[in-house]
């Protein structure tokens, strides 16, 4: 198996301490300052969110997102 390149990981970490906006698998979608990521695994740490479902959107001081879930990061 290859080295997964750096590319994804070099936009998150310019990404860091600025707004992001992360949608999930099943309609869900998070707008937050990100403090951090993890590799491989792609899991998001973000302060003073939103997170925005079909039912409408609520404030969360910190969340912990799953790499997993993530269809897209948009820095």
């Amino acid at each position: 198996m290859g080295v997964m390149p750096e590319i994804p990981f070099d936009v998150l970490e310019q990404s860091i301490n600025k707004r992001v906006i992360v949608s999930l698998v099943g309609r869900r979608e998070y707008r937050g300052t990100l403090l951090g990521f993890d590799k491989p695994h792609m899991n998001l740490v973000l302060k003073d969110a939103e997170e925005i479902t079909e039912s409408g959107e609520r404030k969360i001081v910190s969340a912990v997102i799953r790499g997993a879930a993530i269809e897209y990061v948009s820095p």
